[in-house]
């Protein structure tokens, strides 16, 4: 093909006949370059669409490390550092705070299968806890914490009362230990329904206010009728 005169000369020979030169113009030549292209001939060893987006997706990664190490001290090694401190950062978060939830609910209720006593309660949350398994025996030690209050007419049973209402309700009666009473709700709510993992102080708290409560002189006037000591 040769450029004249603003046009482009297509030569098209057929065989032996000797067929003039035809000449067409440009827009032509290029539409004809066009059709002749997009023949899946000449396309067949292209990269996939899939292919081309993972090499863009990377190539902006690499600029965006690119872009990190030269603003981070020491360069790709001191990013390398940064990173692996947020991630045993995030570990060490996730680990003592246990799976994110959206919000820590409080209103589950305290007892959540047949009706048990205080002593079995405890004795549950002491075999628990000789397991190291710390929720279990913290959500244990709260339900004997609870039932003893019942069975000492401290309060009043009542099915689908929540840890918050009984440490609430305890308050009154015993208003020396309402706030580990309310500290002792949060645990529980905690580790039964925030997603939290307990250890084993929570658990010690939790036993000695059990014990304590089981010495306590109620304030007869703020207890239930027919409280006893």
């Amino acid at each position: 093909m040769s450029g004249a005169g603003g046009f482009i000369t297509a030569r098209v020979l057929t065989g032996a006949s000797g067929t003039p030169p035809v000449d067409i113009g440009r827009d032509r030549a290029r539409e004809a370059a066009q059709r002749e292209l997009s023949d899946p001939a000449y396309h067949q060893h292209d990269p996939s669409l899939l292919q081309r987006a993972l090499d863009k997706f990377w190539d902006w990664i690499g600029s965006l490390f690119d872009s990190a190490s030269g603003a981070t001290p020491g360069g790709p090694l001191g990013l390398i550092v940064l990173a692996v401190f947020v991630i045993g950062l995030v570990a060490a978060l996730w680990w003592r705070l246990g799976t994110p939830q959206r919000a820590i609910s409080s209103g589950g209720t305290v007892f959540d299968d047949r009706p048990r006593s205080a002593a079995e309660h405890r004795a549950a949350a002491e075999a628990h806890a000789n397991a190291f398994r710390w929720n279990a025996a913290v959500q244990e030690r709260m339900r004997a914490i609870v039932r003893a209050l019942e069975e000492r007419a401290l309060l009043d049973p009542r099915p689908g009362r929540t840890a918050d209402e009984a440490a609430a309700e305890a308050g009154r009666p015993l208003p020396g230990h309402a706030v580990r009473l309310r500290a002792a709700a949060r645990a529980f709510d905690d580790v039964t329904y925030g997603g939290r993992t307990a250890d084993e102080a929570t658990y010690i708290r939790l036993r000695d206010l059990d014990r304590d409560l089981d010495a306590a002189k109620p304030a007869l006037s703020d207890a239930p009728q027919g409280a006893t000591a």
